[in-house]
Parts: C-alpha cells; structure tokens; sequence
C-alpha cells in the first residue's frame, strides 16, 4: 500500500517513521508513505499558497491554482487502484468499514488544509471527502495519519500476528458493529476490584462466551 500526503508540514507527516507498527512497517517495505510540499507549488517570488475569501470572512484559503498543480504531482497519472482524499469536515465520517474498503486499494492520496480551508473548486480534483469526527482540527494532518495507521493494520504482515486483527477495538459480526470486550491482566485483585474469576478459570469455551456476551453493540 502506498500513501502519499499532500500537506504544509511535511515533516509533521513524516516523524510517522518512528512510531511503532507504522515505522516498523516502513522499514520493512509492506507499506510507503511520500509527501508532497504545497509550498512547493505556491505562486510568485513569495511561494503564495493561500489568499482572501471572494465576499469576505476570516481567515484564509488554500488556493485551487496551487492545490490542482500539487495534487497532480501526487497524483500524475489516473488509476482505479488509487483515491484521492480531501480531509474535510463536511466529509463522509471515517469508520472501520471505510478503513477496510480503502485497505483494498493501492494508493491513497490524503489532500490536507489548513487556515480556514480551500477554494470549493478542488472537489473537482478529488475522489471523496472524509472527516474522522464532528471537530475542528488545525489542519488535516492528524486526521491523515490515523487513517493511514488504521488502514495499514489491515495490509498483510504489517501487524506481528495475524491474530491481532481477529479483534479489533471495532468489530463487524453480522453486519453489527461491536466494541471489544474488556480486557484484564495481573494482578488478578487490585483495590477491591477484582479480574471476573471466568477469565482466570483456564476453561476456554466459557471464557470464549464471556468475551462474546460482553462486547458492546455501537
């Protein structure tokens, strides 16, 4: 799987390298990750990125011009293996189905804002919109990396056993999102709060239904 980021803090999505799955998995090939400089594209002797909203406002926004010429450098030729994703609050909302879905594809391309936004006109050099929650953010970056972490779980051998996606914190049983049931380790009593005595039983199959009764339907 590769990643591109299209971004003003390059280096932001880069110190990506030494956080633990994800560095690992860069450094052993089962995914890559590029950015792209915005900056690199801006207009004139000053590299002019962004500019005033036509009919006023507050704040500043990342100019088409410059996001369509960076985009295609991310992006130069066509391919139905790729997405091209603008990070937006007005997004779709991010949720584990869209993580699996994406897993499936080649390449993605995470196009970040910042200030107060871009020209509307990018939606025309763009795949889909997503927005990980109903929040504001400084600019898109974050919301780029937990994609990418989450998605790469997915990619074969970037976890260490293939069990621990067996689990996850989000499961999809029968078309039914559930959250993963608690979870307990030593020591077995803490304070008064004690590790249900099923789970310390060593009997599997009622462990097995422990776990099952108790995750929780979102």
């Amino acid at each position: 799987m590769k990643f591109k980021v299209v971004t003003l803090f390059p280096d932001f999505i880069k110190s990506m390298k030494n956080y633990s799955i994800i560095g690992r998995a860069l450094k052993n090939g089962k995914i890559s990750l590029e950015t792209v400089d915005i900056h690199d594209f801006g207009i004139g002797r000053y590299q002019q990125v962004d500019d005033k909203p036509y009919g006023g406002g507050v704040g500043m926004l990342l100019k088409v011009d410059v996001m369509d010429r960076a985009i295609k450098a991310a992006a130069p030729r066509k391919s139905q293996k790729r997405r091209i994703i603008l990070l937006t609050p007005e997004g779709k909302r991010f949720d584990q189905s869209k993580a699996l879905e994406l897993a499936k594809l080649d390449e993605i391309v995470f196009v970040c804002g910042h200030y107060e936004g871009f020209d509307r006109r990018i939606d025309a050099f763009v795949d889909e919109k997503i927005s990980i929650g109903d929040f504001v953010l400084s600019g898109g970056e974050i919301a780029a990396m937990s994609i990418i972490d989450t998605v790469s779980r997915h990619q074969k051998d970037v976890l260490g056993k293939e069990e621990s996606k067996e689990i996850e914190s989000f499961s999809t049983i029968n078309g039914k999102t559930f959250l993963e049931h608690p979870q307990f380790t030593r020591p077995d009593s803490y304070k008064g709060m004690d590790v249900p005595k099923v789970l310390i039983s060593g009997h599997h199959k009622n462990i097995a239904k422990w776990q099952t009764d108790n995750m929780t339907e979102v």
